[in-house]
């Protein structure tokens, strides 16, 4: 149990407060131990609640952990809108938008872990969950490409799911393999590969 966790033993918390205490200690537990090895008992230990308190905001493991997954897309997802929304200047964006994803990979392991690379992905709740951090960050890029390249909808998509799979697949690499290169030259050689293409081909429409 963390040294918070002991002082908030026993202290009324507000509803939302108690569920991210519950979640942060959930997220702990998973990371140490995984899904299956987890237990109910061990996460109510380290948030320092009772085990009714615990389920009192998830019925069961499960419920925990699709919760937690949710909280961590809408994270990653967080991030590539505002880091779309930062600039208008398409030649910041796409570096702005790889660098969501490296931040995001970087921020937490754990994190990054359950979103791309759940073992749980037979379990359909966490399969659509895992899907939404693509999709959604498809789709806020699609509308970006379609508004500011004049581009139809079927191409942006196509772009938008390049730039997506690259800067997933690039930064949880560069995590696990290439320490050595700071996140900003990184950021960088990813952003200028996707941005010789994205600017190239299809430079900012006049309005």
């Amino acid at each position: 149990m963390t040294e918070m966790a002991r002082l908030q033993r026993g202290v009324r918390l507000p509803r939302t407060e108690r569920r991210a205490q519950l979640l942060t200690a959930a997220q702990r537990v998973f990371a140490e131990h995984g899904y299956h090895a987890a237990a109910m008992d061990e996460i109510a230990e380290e948030a320092g609640v009772s085990k009714p308190v615990l389920y009192q905001h998830f019925p069961g493991k499960l419920d925990l952990y699709i919760a937690l997954l949710e909280s961590h897309v809408d994270d990653l997802v967080g991030r590539v809108q505002g880091a779309l929304n930062s600039t208008t200047d398409n030649r910041q964006r796409v570096p702005a938008t790889v660098g969501a994803f490296f931040d995001f990979v970087n921020n937490d392991a754990g994190a990054f872990r359950m979103v791309f690379e759940s073992d749980l992905r037979g379990e359909p709740a966490v399969q659509e969950a895992v899907d939404r951090a693509t999709s959604a960050s498809v789709e806020a890029i699609t509308e970006t490409i379609t508004s500011d390249a004049g581009l139809d909808e079927e191409k942006a998509r196509l772009l938008a799911v390049g730039l997506v799979g690259m800067s997933q697949v690039s930064a949880r690499y560069w995590l696990q393999h290439n320490q050595s290169m700071s996140r900003e030259d990184a950021v960088a050689l990813t952003a200028n590969l996707a941005w010789r293409g994205i600017g190239g081909g299809f430079p900012l429409k006049d309005n």
